[in-house]
């Protein structure tokens, strides 16, 4: 009867869930410094990212003021969770470093044996001593240019490209208006007026969305590429029959005359774009057409095009105006740093989950992708050929370790 009794009152109890723990699981030390080049504007986790990663376990230490430039306030951060520091080499003893640019030189001295990196490397601005260093302190770095999602894209490199293809459209809108001494001309087109004409300099991911904003707006619009194939597949993408044409000189000419804006949107891997319109071809221009030159961080596609600054992001020469500004991104950074931020939290959860980033990569061959020095050596074949440096090959680390 005692027995009933206890059983009757306590037995049928609502109990507390036990959340499943794994056994490998891993908690991070992340460490976000204030970026110091030149022109960046972005952070690499929201304090949205952060609430997430400190729910899960995760500590993050942030230098004061990192995420300012974006929009967000150390408050914010705060208040989700984050460790504000003032110290930027208390921030590089984390475990794990999170940037947008690569680490300066300075910064490097910073950082200790066996941590992780994430960051750009942007190769043509880099030296072979910058892979030197993280080889001789066995840094495991992750590049976004190089991190792959399960579908085999590159989801940072792809997001920024996207951003950077309609920013450009809106840019060229403020310079063909009054506000900045422009023609006066509106962006598109209305009923009973002949529309801007946009010309669009290659077929990939930022040609794509600077063709999606420009036909939104209703102008007329061309698109030039070698690559018959990018161009069908551009058309396919857009759900829209436009004016296509491969680069042939007579044809270009005839399209940049007509031309209000031009955005050169040509990308190669590794290397250097084509200059495909010469100082003769912009003399040829109408006066006050506007030339968006996305292409600039890999040196151009117009002969005229000079590097410019977020501060001073335009010269006029031959009576047309020139934008070239090589980190267009960082002009939307609050947009840009959600988008980088919605892309390496999942990374992250992924990394602790597993137990690390050996274990990770060993697991996710398309993470695996992403990683450029590992264990001391130098894992990236593109890197490697460039620099003239030893290439180790990833996948046969992994199987000996």
């Amino acid at each position: 009867m005692k027995e009933k009794k206890i059983f009757s009152s306590f037995g049928l109890m609502p109990k507390e869930e036990m959340l499943e723990v794994k056994p490998n699981f891993k908690q991070l030390q992340i460490g976000i410094p204030k970026e110091s080049s030149f022109q960046e504007n972005r952070v690499s986790l929201t304090p949205e990212s952060v609430a997430v990663l400190v729910a899960n376990g995760h500590s993050i230490i942030i230098e004061k003021g990192a995420g300012v430039a974006s929009n967000f306030t150390d408050k914010e951060y705060v208040d989700r969770g984050a460790k504000i520091i003032y110290s930027k080499q208390e921030v590089f003893n984390s475990d794990l470093i999170l940037k947008i640019e690569p680490p300066t030189k300075l910064e490097l001295e910073m950082m200790h044996a066996g941590q992780g990196l994430m960051s750009a490397v942007q190769m043509s601005t880099q030296s072979s001593n910058y892979f030197k260093i993280l080889n001789e302190k066995k840094i495991s770095s992750f590049g976004f240019e190089f991190i792959k999602d399960n579908k085999g894209k590159f989801p940072i490199v792809r997001s920024m490209s996207e951003i950077a293809g309609n920013t450009s459209l809106l840019i060229a809108s403020e310079y063909l208006s009054n506000i900045n001494s422009g023609k006066g001309l509106m962006l598109g087109g209305i009923s009973g007026l002949m529309p801007t004409n946009v010309v669009v300099l290659g077929a990939g991911t930022v040609a794509e969305y600077a063709c999606r904003t420009a036909l939104g707006l209703g102008a007329s619009l061309i698109v030039f590429d070698n690559s018959i194939s990018k161009l069908r597949r551009l058309q396919n993408n857009i759900h829209q029959r436009i004016s296509t044409s491969s680069i042939q000189p007579k044809v270009l000419m005839k399209a940049l005359k007509r031309a209000d804006v031009v955005i050169s949107a040509l990308q190669v891997g590794g290397g250097r774009v084509p200059c495909i319109v010469s100082e003769d071809m912009v003399m040829e221009m109408k006066k006050g057409a506007v030339v968006i030159d996305v292409s600039i961080d890999q040196g151009g596609s117009f002969e005229t095009s000079e590097i410019t600054t977020h501060k001073k992001p335009t010269f006029i020469k031959h009576d047309v105006v020139h934008y070239c500004v090589p980190n267009i991104a960082s002009r939307v950074s609050r947009t840009a740093s959600m988008a980088i931020s919605n892309i390496l939290t999942p990374i992250l959860l992924m990394i602790a989950e597993e137990g690390g980033i050996e274990h990770t990569i060993r697991k996710y061959e398309y993470l695996r992708n992403g990683v450029y020095t590992f264990n001391g050596g130098l894992t990236n074949e593109v890197l490697s050929k460039h620099f003239n440096l030893p290439f180790k090959d990833l996948d046969l680390i992994m199987s000996t370790l």
